[in-house]
């Protein structure tokens, strides 16, 4: 690989290639039909397509940024120590390589960067059979920021040039857009996407509030944010502390690119750097596109803001 390519969007073109890697080892940890699934809390699984997709993906990456700062959702000695060559990525997506770097990002440095990695976005779908909820997500931030992010789907099937093709990767960096998905407008109507299995009733009361047309209930935040993204929902609303950093720096990343918004339910910004503290105690409020995302904190009532707040 080139290293008169800017190193940010070397970075993402690594993840763009690693990702794919990691959403075949899903694939084949399904298909052997030997989950290995571990309850590390309430509502909140793993499995060993999380544990050996993240190590994949983490072994990857440092091997070739080795001072890149990389998070990952499963702390699991399991993830420690040498993996089959089969699994290691050495390659760069070549359509990202050639993408123009902004010139702010030019001057980064390894030191600069911090990757957060949700191998597995969806797990409880994932056990349970709705793949297609399942995604892999690579968020790449600096000074605190999500700049870049990489968006996997295992299980996505499309037809190109008569052939079948399992997986889809989309990808965003910041000024200069999006790839990977056909982008569409919001619906006519007002559609809310938001949790299938983490609500209660501050959720429900935010969601109450937004007077939509339809309420889709899915999981896993990178699916959301698609569905932002491919026009099947206008606002994503989850107000609530149950997702961490590693399930919204990619697709924040990614929807900013896009033209999107990802704050808290305040309204503040998530800060990505490699001190801050993991989960997202203010919930998430993402929309298409500035306007939807003002008309949806306008209609969240202040006490539900205080409470949720109160709770940090």
């Amino acid at each position: 690989m080139s290293t008169a390519v800017p190193l940010i969007v070397r970075v993402l073109a690594s993840s763009v290639s690693v990702a794919g890697k990691a959403g075949k080892i899903v694939r084949d940890v399904m298909s052997k039909g030997e989950l290995g699934i571990v309850e590390k809390g309430k509502d909140d699984y793993q499995t060993e397509a999380d544990r050996s997709a993240q190590r994949c993906i983490i072994a990857s990456l440092s091997a070739q940024y080795p001072k890149v700062n990389i998070i990952g959702e499963e702390d699991n000695p399991d993830n420690e120590g040498d993996i089959s060559s089969e699994w290691l990525a050495v390659d760069a997506d070549k359509e990202i390589l050639s993408i123009e770097c902004p010139s702010f990002l030019k001057g980064v440095k390894e030191e600069d960067i911090v990757i957060w990695v949700d191998p597995l976005d969806g797990t409880s779908e994932y056990t349970q059979g709705f793949l297609e909820h399942v995604t892999v997500l690579i968020g790449i931030s600096v000074n605190e920021k999500p700049v870049a992010g990489v968006i996997h789907q295992p299980y996505f099937k499309s037809l190109i040039d008569g052939e079948k093709k399992i997986g889809r990767t989309i990808w965003g960096l910041q000024e200069v857009g999006v790839g990977g998905y056909t982008a569409a407008p919001p619906p006519d109507s007002l559609v809310i996407t938001t949790t299938r299995s983490h609500s209660n009733p501050i959720v429900e009361k935010a969601l109450q509030v937004m007077n939509a047309s339809q309420i889709l209930r899915v999981g896993g935040a990178g699916y959301k944010v698609l569905q932002l993204l491919e026009g099947v929902a206008s606002i994503y609303v989850f107000a609530s502390p149950g997702c961490k950093k590693w399930d919204t720096c990619a697709p924040e990343a990614i929807l900013n690119a896009a033209g999107g918004k990802l704050t808290d339910i305040l309204g503040n910004y998530y800060k990505y750097g490699a001190s801050v503290t993991k989960p997202n105690k203010t919930g998430v409020l993402a929309a298409v596109n500035n306007d939807l995302h003002t008309y949806a904190l306008n209609r969240i009532p202040q006490e539900l803001k205080d409470k949720l707040a109160s709770s940090k």
